[in-house]
């Protein structure tokens, strides 16, 4: 038993659990005059947006189009129930002429 002497026999310490004797430095706050200088920034790009003084190639600029467009079109597809949408594709066919329909197959003759 000579050999297990030199043994902790405490319990194991991990690198980041807070222990009771360990203390974690608090992350410092942001001076007010930053935080400011952010919020008038970020109203400066707005306003730049309005007066069309846009940095956007024509690339992007197609592309936010057509993401709107998109939105738009899923938004307009998802008013609508499915019962909805089956009576009014049912509307649709009882215009259409009789000569495209399939005629029914009788399958106890």
């Amino acid at each position: 038993m000579a050999g297990y002497e030199a043994v902790q026999r405490a319990p194991l310490r991990l690198k980041d659990s807070a222990g009771p004797g360990s203390k974690r430095k608090k992350k410092k706050a942001k001076d007010k005059a930053q935080i400011l200088e952010q919020i008038v920034s970020k109203e400066e790009e707005e306003e730049e947006k309005k007066r069309g003084l846009d940095k956007r190639t024509p690339a992007q600029a197609a592309c936010e189009k057509m993401q709107k467009q998109q939105r738009e079109r899923i938004l307009k597809k998802a008013s609508k129930t499915h019962k909805q949408r089956v009576e009014e594709f049912n509307r649709h066919l009882d215009t259409l002429t009789e000569h495209p329909d399939i005629p029914k197959v009788s399958w106890t003759k």
